[in-house]
C-alpha cells in the first residue's frame, strides 16, 4: 500500500519541520502486516524563510515543488497530486500540523476496510489540545450560512438544524459520515481521485475543501469522520479573518460554490444574503480594529486639549484679570492644532508604536514643540496669542500622554508595559536526557536556567500540582520521549491550568506553539528592524507618499528623460494612493525591487539582497533604488 503525502508550505519553516518529522515518524506496519509505503511531496510557494533550504538539507527524501510565485492551495496540490499515479491514497495535510504516530496506518485500515469511503478526516485540535469544531461540517446551505455567520450556532452548538454547520449533533469521539472535510486532513482513494479529478484551481485559497469534499460525494462515495486518531492543528499561519483581504477571498471562493451548486434565484439570493453577512462582519470587525486603535490617540487629544484649555483660563484670569482675554478661534482652531502638531510629532517618531518607549514620546514631541515656536515666531504680532501657553500646554500635553501610559501600564494593556516583563518558569517534560538537552537550548538562547523546571513524565495530576506550587506559565513536552496521542490527552487534562503549551522536537534546535516559535533564528532576527515593524512600514509609506508627490510635481521636467513615458503618471499615482510601494518585496508590489542595486548579480546574491532589505530596512535604501532608477520609471 502506497499513501501519497501532499504539504503546501508558504514561509512556515518551522511548521513545517515538525510536521515533516512527525510524518516519517510515524508506524508503517498495517493490520494486515503489509508495509505502508509513504510518498512524501511538499510544494513550496515562493517562501523566503528558508524551508526550501531545510527541506533540501534535512529532508531529502521528501520530492520537492518550488514555485516562483505563489499559486495557491489548489494549484499547488494539483501540481504533486498529478505526479503520484502509483499510490493508493492521497492526503492533503497542512504544514502546521503534527500527526500520531499511529494516524496513517489507522486511517489506511478504515479506508480499506470500508470501501465506499471516498475521503476521510481526523479529529484536530489545536495547540492547547481544544478541540477543533470544522474537524466535521455540513454543506454550507444558504441556512446553515447564516446560523454560522449571523452567530446564532454559538447559542445552539449541538442543534442538528441551527448547527449544521459544524455537524454539532455528531460526538466529537465518535465515526460517522459527513458532508465536508478540512483541508489541513483530507485523505481521499485513489478511486475516487480517478473519478472526480484533481482541485478547483478557481479557488485560491478557502472553498477548494468544500468544493472537494461535495465532488466526491457527488461521485458517489462517502466521507468520513475519524476520530480514533488525532492532529495537532496550530492554525496560526492564515489570513487574518478580520481583514478586508480574508473577506475578498472568502467571498470570492463562496461565490464560485454558490454559482457551481446552486442555480436561479435560489443562488443569487443566497450570494446577495452572503455578501451582506460577510460584508457586515467585516465592517464590525474592521470597526472594532479602528475603535481600538484610535482609542488612546483619542485619550491623549481629550486630556491635552482639556488641560490647554484649563491653562488657558488660569493665565487669562491671572495674568490679563478677564477670563475672555482670548478669541474664541484660540480654543476651537488654534489649541487643536498645538495639540494635533504635537501628537504627529510623536506618532512620527515612533510614540505609538508597541512596545511603548518613552523616549521616542519626549523626542517627537520635543521636535514638535520646536516647530510650533519656530512657526510661532514667523506670524504676526496679532497672530500670537502667548508663547508661554505654548510652551506650558506642550509640557502639560507630554506628561499627560506619559501619564496615560503609564495607567496603561499598570492596567495590564498589551503593547503599554513600560517595564519588561520577566519571564515565567517554564516545565521541560521528559526523560532526564531530553529534559536537560532542551533547558540547554533555553539557556543558549538567553533565558535563566533558574527560570525552567527540568521534570520526568508523571501523572497528570502530579504535573497539575507543580504547576500551581511553581506558578508555571510554559510547559514543553519532549517529543523524543512523549508520543503525540500523550501529549495531546495532557494538554486536554491541563486545559484549566491556564499555561502555554510548547513541543521540542527530537534533536531539534527549536521549541514551537500555537503561534508562537522559539529559536536562535528568530530570537536573532527580533533584533533586526525588521519590514514587518510598524516603524519600517511608515517610514516606508511616507517616503513613497513625498517621492511619489515631488516626481509629480517635476513631471513637466522629468518625464521627457523617461526611458517608458507612457508608464511614468500611472505608477507616481499608483504609489501615491498606496497601491503599490516604489520598491517591493515578498507580499508587496512594487515598481522597483532591491535587486536593481545588483542587475547582473545571480539569482542567490539577487535572493541574498531581497532578504537583507527585509530584514534591515532602512528609508535610504529606497531613495537609492529610485535615484539609480529616476529614468525608468
Amino acid at each position: 500500500m502506497k499513501l501519497a503525502v501532499l504539504i503546501v508550505n508558504y514561509n512556515v519553516k518551522y511548521f513545517l519541520k515538525q510536521c515533516l518529522a512527525s510524518v516519517f515518524g510515524s508506524e508503517k506496519e498495517l493490520s494486515d502486516g503489509t508495509t505502508l509505503e509513504l510518498d512524501v511531496w511538499v510544494v513550496d510557494n515562493d517562501s523566503v524563510d528558508g524551508s526550501v533550504e531545510m527541506v533540501r538539507n534535512e529532508f531529502p527524501e521528501v520530492h520537492l515543488i518550488v514555485n516562483k510565485e505563489n499559486v495557491g492551495f489548489a494549484k499547488a496540490n494539483n501540481q504533486a497530486i498529478a505526479q503520484t499515479s502509483g499510490s493508493d491514497f492521497c492526503l492533503l495535510l497542512n504544514p502546521d500540523t503534527v500527526v500520531e504516530n499511529d494516524t496513517f496506518v489507522k486511517c489506511v485500515d478504515f479506508m480499506r476496510l470500508h470501501p465506499d469511503t471516498g475521503g476521510l478526516t481526523v479529529k484536530m485540535v489545536d495547540g492547547d489540545g481544544n478541540y477543533l469544531k470544522e474537524s466535521k461540517r455540513g454543506f454550507p446551505s444558504p441556512e446553515a450560512s447564516f446560523y454560522k455567520i449571523s452567530g446564532l450556532i454559538n447559542l445552539f452548538p449541538h442543534s442538528k438544524r441551527i448547527a449544521a454547520y459544524y455537524m454539532g449533533h455528531l460526538p466529537e469521539n465518535e465515526v460517522n459520515e459527513i458532508e465536508i472535510m478540512p483541508g489541513a486532513f483530507l485523505m481521499v482513494s485513489r478511486e475516487a481521485y480517478n473519478k472526480i479529478g484533481g482541485l478547483d484551481e478557481s479557488y485560491f485559497m478557502y472553498g477548494e475543501d468544500i468544493d472537494y469534499s461535495w465532488r466526491i460525494r457527488l461521485a458517489g462515495f462517502k466521507n468520513y469522520y475519524f476520530p480514533l486518531t488525532h492532529i495537532i492543528h496550530y492554525k496560526g499561519e492564515s489570513t487574518k479573518r478580520g481583514s478586508m483581504n480574508y473577506v475578498y477571498t472568502f467571498y470570492n471562493a463562496m461565490s464560485i460554490f454558490v454559482k457551481r451548486y446552486f442555480s436561479g434565484s435560489n443562488a443569487r439570493l443566497f450570494n446577495a444574503l452572503l455578501r451582506m453577512a460577510i460584508w457586515l462582519r467585516a465592517l464590525a470587525a474592521w470597526g472594532k480594529r479602528l475603535a481600538g486603535r484610535l482609542a488612546v490617540p483619542l485619550l491623549d487629544f481629550g486630556v491635552a486639549y482639556g488641560g490647554f484649555v484649563a491653562l488657558k483660563h488660569l493665565w487669562a484670569s491671572q495674568w490679563a484679570n478677564n477670563i475672555d482675554y482670548y478669541p474664541s478661534e484660540y480654543t476651537l482652531v488654534v489649541i487643536p492644532l498645538y495639540v494635533l502638531i504635537l501628537m504627529c510629532s510623536s506618532w512620527l517618531g515612533g510614540g505609538y508604536d508597541k512596545p511603548v518607549k518613552p523616549w521616542r514620546i519626549v523626542r517627537g514631541m520635543g521636535v514638535g514643540l520646536l516647530l510650533l515656536l519656530s512657526f510661532y515666531s514667523l506670524l504676526d504680532e496679532g497672530q500670537r496669542y502667548s508663547r508661554m501657553l505654548l510652551l506650558a500646554g506642550s509640557l502639560w500635553t507630554l506628561a499627560s500622554t506619559l501619564l496615560i501610559r503609564v495607567a496603561l501600564s499598570a492596567m495590564g494593556f498589551k503593547g503599554y508595559a513600560l517595564r519588561a516583563r520577566r519571564r515565567g518558569t517554564a516545565l521541560v517534560v521528559g526523560n532526564e536526557e531530553e529534559c536537560q538537552r532542551v533547558k540547554r537550548l533555553y539557556t543558549t538562547m538567553g533565558i535563566p536556567a533558574d527560570n525552567i523546571i527540568a521534570q520526568r513524565l508523571q501523572e497528570a495530576r502530579h504535573l497539575e500540582d507543580l504547576i500551581r506550587i511553581e506558578k508555571v506559565e510554559e510547559v514543553v513536552f519532549c517529543g523524543a520521549d512523549i508520543e503525540l496521542k500523550e501529549i495531546i490527552s495532557l494538554m486536554a487534562t491541563l486545559r484549566t491550568t491556564g499555561v502555554d503549551y510548547k513541543i521540542a522536537p527530537a534533536h531539534g534546535d527549536y521549541v514551537i506553539g500555537s503561534n508562537s516559535i522559539l529559536s536562535r533564528e528568530s530570537l536573532f532576527l527580533d533584533d533586526l528592524d525588521t519590514i514587518s515593524t510598524d516603524a519600517c512600514r511608515r517610514n516606508k509609506r511616507l517616503f513613497d507618499f513625498f517621492s511619489a508627490l515631488l516626481l509629480l510635481l517635476l513631471s513637466p521636467i522629468l518625464f521627457w528623460f523617461q526611458k517608458k513615458k507612457s508608464s511614468y503618471f500611472s505608477h507616481c499615482l499608483q504609489v501615491l494612493s498606496g497601491r503599490c510601494s516604489w520598491v517591493g518585496y515578498r507580499g508587496r508590489k512594487g515598481i522597483f525591487s532591491p535587486a536593481d542595486l545588483a542587475p547582473q548579480a545571480s539569482a542567490e546574491t539577487q535572493e541574498r539582497l531581497l532578504l537583507r532589505y527585509m530584514r534591515r530596512y532602512k528609508t535610504t535604501t529606497d531613495a537609492a533604488i529610485l535615484l539609480k532608477n529616476w529614468n525608468k520609471i
